[in-house]
């Protein structure tokens, strides 16, 4: 039999809470979970309204891994859904996780969070601007808060902030708060920076995904600005060898960035960051401070 949790007045099977999910650290199931409750505040202000994908991996890293954005069989009738777009014919709905009922009910399935960089009251028309710095090895974080500095200082040119957080794999994305407009317009801009950065350190960035190309060099992913595709959540786990989160950073920390375990976040360090940081990324949910796409 699965204990039978109360939460917030939900009845809540969570299932083998003494499993292993992680070999190398030894994290177990339960202790996901209990991260999850942990941070709830901050993870769930960041997945609200927004449609739901799931990465889930319910054997750990190395077991099967499958990415599904439909609402998983199952799912308790008191689960939210929203109504997505999928083609000009069709539509599908996807979940909304908008309480800790159904947040731990999700936690229990083993998953990353994704989202969109839209709402689900506005599909399609994006509330944020995201670049995903991804290194091509020998290079690693630290040539992506390099690129990301360069970036920062390029948005600031153009009235836009920038908060910054780490992938929980090996870079760092970039969000950007934006009075809602179309993804098809924010990812135009987005590539029109990546090209920049790209002419301004060749050596260093690149905006083409061609793997030929990657080695040694900083991969700057506008592509998530699309409506349909998503970006792990903050403070999602990652189905990586460890238990890694996608944790926000200051940009003091990316200035002095000089080895790559200095931005590595497991779900044990996200707890004290909160208490000494806050959200660093709250501005994300201020809609004063969501700044105008800039024009052509």
């Amino acid at each position: 039999m699965s204990p039978i949790t109360d939460v917030e007045g939900r009845r809540l099977p969570l299932t083998r809470l003494d499993k292993v999910l992680y070999p190398s650290t030894g994290t177990t199931k339960g202790e996901i979970l209990h991260y999850c409750a942990g941070v709830a505040g901050a993870l769930l202000a960041h997945l609200h309204n927004r449609p739901v994908s799931f990465l889930r991996y319910p054997d750990g890293p190395e077991g099967q891994r499958f990415f599904t954005k439909n609402v998983p069989p199952g799912a308790p009738d008191w689960v939210q859904t929203a109504e997505v777009p999928r083609s000009r014919e069709k539509s599908a709905h996807q979940v909304l996780v908008q309480d800790l009922p159904t947040l731990m009910w999700a936690a229990n399935l083993v998953v990353e969070f994704h989202t969109p960089q839209w709402q689900a009251q506005e599909p399609g028309r994006a509330d944020r601007l995201v670049f995903d710095l991804d290194p091509g090895s020998p290079a690693t974080v630290v040539e992506c808060c390099a690129v990301a500095l360069w970036l920062r200082d390029r948005l600031a040119d153009d009235g836009l902030p920038a908060f910054a957080k780490t992938s929980g794999s090996k870079g760092l994305h970039l969000l950007v708060p934006l009075e809602p407009a179309p993804s098809d317009e924010v990812s135009a801009y987005a590539k029109g920076l990546a090209v920049e950065a790209e002419a301004a350190m060749p050596e260093l960035a690149l905006h083409r995904m061609a793997r030929a190309l990657r080695p040694g060099k900083v991969f700057v992913d506008h592509s998530q600005n699309s409506a349909a595709k998503t970006t792990a959540a903050p403070y999602t786990v990652r189905a990586r060898p460890e238990p890694t989160v996608s944790a926000p950073v200051t940009w003091e920390e990316i200035e002095g960035c000089a080895d790559p375990a200095a931005l590595v976040f497991r779900i044990g360090d996200i707890a004290p960051r909160l208490e000494r940081h806050g959200d660093l990324l709250g501005p994300l949910l201020d809609p004063g401070r969501a700044c105008p796409l800039p024009g052509p």
